[in-house]
């Protein structure tokens, strides 16, 4: 059955659309102080996610759970995790991608340590959430709070909808991050945590296209980002062929052969940025070769 179809979606339906402007309006006030004293404490945008989950959508106070072994919010039900939030103060993040890959690897590494396959990122202005799947982020929620019309996609952070696989096309990401700008307001040291490297190549995890465990860099596998998130086109290449070829002995044996279609895929997304894959012009056999790869996956 189609989800919008549930009982329980629309039941999510009429509850969004009817408390929408009360959490719009809960929200301009929590930042009346930043339009006050020129900013607010991250404290402030825990509030705005706090009233997200429990006045927008469906979950209860009691289901909100702070500073958990570090993670910022816990989202609880029966006393099962089902979603890790890390915030950051209003305006820290949106809308830079190098400021939300960097919220991203705090979540991930706390997630990976409670067993939770959901993590989100906010500052209050902007939200994104992801499912840790094949050692990568699929996509779940991507919406801006300072949108005045409700958003449907909150369905898959709602109580009954958290649970269910995101039905997201793999040729239609969510695309609303911009690549690294300035953000509104700089990050400072007491904004951000000391990053966890790779040891070999001085790099955070998202920059890997596979990542078994985000606290353990050697399971970190195939490099293909700079650390500002940018492609890295020297790589990127290499990361393909340690996959699809021999790469001077570069082979890669230790991502899980079910975990291989989405390494592609995050490859591949990579390459078409770059303007490599075939579709788009005349290209090397790496990008050829990735091609027919993914004409395998997606058939099978």
């Amino acid at each position: 059955m189609p989800y919008r179809e549930l009982a329980s979606y629309k039941r999510f339906e009429m509850h969004l659309t009817t408390n929408w402007p009360t959490s719009c309006a809960k929200r301009s006030e929590r930042l009346r102080q930043q339009g006050r004293f020129g900013e607010a404490s991250e404290r402030v945008a825990e509030n705005i996610v706090e009233d997200l989950f429990t006045v927008a959508l469906d979950w209860q106070l009691g289901d909100i759970n702070n500073q958990v072994d570090y993670a910022d919010i816990v989202v609880t039900r029966l006393g099962i995790k089902y979603c890790i939030v890390e915030t950051k103060r209003p305006g820290a993040l949106a809308w830079n991608r190098t400021a939300v890959h960097n919220a991203l690897e705090q979540a991930r590494r706390y997630a990976d340590e409670q067993k939770v396959n959901c993590i989100a990122v906010s500052d209050g202005v902007m939200f994104y959430a992801a499912n840790i799947e094949e050692g990568g982020l699929h996509d779940r929620v991507f919406v801006s709070l300072e949108s005045m019309e409700p958003h449907s996609d909150l369905w898959w952070l709602s109580e009954h909808g958290v649970y269910r696989p995101r039905i997201q096309p793999q040729d239609k990401p969510l695309t609303l991050l911009k690549p690294a700008t300035v953000t509104r307001i700089a990050i400072t040291e007491e904004d951000s945590s000391t990053p966890l490297l790779h040891p070999k190549y001085c790099l955070p995890a998202q920059c890997f296209a596979y990542v078994g465990d985000a606290n353990r860099p050697t399971t970190w596998k195939l490099p293909y980002l700079l650390n500002d998130g940018r492609i890295d086109v020297k790589r990127l290449p290499k990361a393909i062929q340690a996959i699809l070829s021999n790469y001077r002995g570069a082979r890669v044996s230790s991502v899980p052969e079910k975990a291989i279609p989405d390494v592609l895929r995050r490859l591949a997304s990579a390459a078409e940025q770059l303007g490599r894959m075939p579709h788009q012009g005349e290209t090397a056999e790496v990008y050829e070769m990735l091609a027919q790869a993914l004409q395998q996956v997606e058939s099978s």
